[in-house]
């Protein structure tokens, strides 16, 4: 998920496309882009590099440690895999290789060495990967040392929530299908998904569409078709939907202060169900 400052990106959801099939964004026809067979295995490589970064940077979250820090070591990991660039790194004009997001803040945290990380906090960490022309993007969000039980339950329940949207991208399921899955599991909890913010298409692009909904009704919207990739990544807080963005122009949080978890794969609709392309780790180079 990302949202560029000139309005690119897939950040806020225009209407409800889950609502009904062939949505139009902006008053234009979607135009989804299907992958070949060739293309998805491209993926699937720079995937496994993508995992792999976030299991280096993760590793490394301790506190004291700050995001800049984090920062040039995922830089640096992914460029050490030859044909791999950071995707994010000058994208709309972000500073940053990736986005890493303490405690309250959503999304597009911009790393910078004054900002450390403490015991007790969550940090997301959102990474995207070019690999031979191909994108990928994912997140996760990991504890620093030891948290509160109601930030360990956050972390459960939106790796629960991506996981159900996972299953529900099975070919002819619709992009509703994932929404309500995953909206199911955040409001059994008792939380709240992140109001306005979705996932989207990936591939040729870091963004395409279509938009793919953290909450939604059943066989509504798009149909997921075999060669379909998008990136699946609910945002769940512990408070209330609503979020603003900081002056930096960047950074999205919670309205209230609470905290908000971010988990997030890329996945390719196959025949035989979805592919997680993003869950591989490889070896450091």
């Amino acid at each position: 998920m990302f949202r560029g400052r000139n309005g690119s990106g897939s950040r806020v959801l225009s209407g409800d496309p889950s609502a009904s099939p062939g949505y139009r964004l902006s008053g234009n026809a979607a135009n989804i882009q299907l992958k070949s067979t060739r293309e998805i295995e491209i993926m699937a490589r720079g995937g496994e590099i993508l995992a792999a970064t976030l299991a280096r940077v993760s590793e490394n979250v301790t506190p004291g440690v700050s995001t800049g820090d984090l920062d040039e070591l995922a830089d640096a990991f992914i460029r050490g895999h030859t044909g791999a660039v950071p995707a994010f790194k000058g994208l709309y004009g972000f500073p940053g290789s990736v986005c890493l997001s303490i405690n309250h803040e959503i999304v597009h945290g911009i790393p910078s060495r004054k900002r450390v990380v403490r015991e007790g906090d969550i940090l997301s960490i959102d990474v995207g990967v070019k690999y031979d022309g191909m994108y990928t993007d994912g997140a996760v969000t990991v504890a620093v040392g030891q948290v509160e039980p109601e930030s360990t339950r956050l972390l459960e329940v939106t790796r629960q929530a991506l996981a159900a949207g996972i299953a529900a991208a099975q070919p002819g399921n619709h992009l509703g299908d994932i929404g309500a899955a995953i909206g199911a599991v955040v409001a059994q909890a008792g939380l709240s998904v992140a109001k306005d913010l979705v996932g989207h298409g990936v591939g040729l692009e870091p963004h395409e569409e279509p938009q793919v909904p953290n909450e939604g009704k059943p066989k509504r919207g798009t149909k997921l078709l075999p060669g379909l990739t998008i990136a699946i990544e609910p945002m769940v807080n512990l408070g209330v939907s609503d979020t603003r963005t900081l002056a930096d122009r960047w950074t999205v949080v919670t309205a209230d202060g609470n905290r908000s978890a971010h988990f997030e794969h890329t996945v390719a609709i196959t025949q035989e169900g979805p592919r997680i392309l993003t869950a591989q780790a490889v070896a450091p180079p």
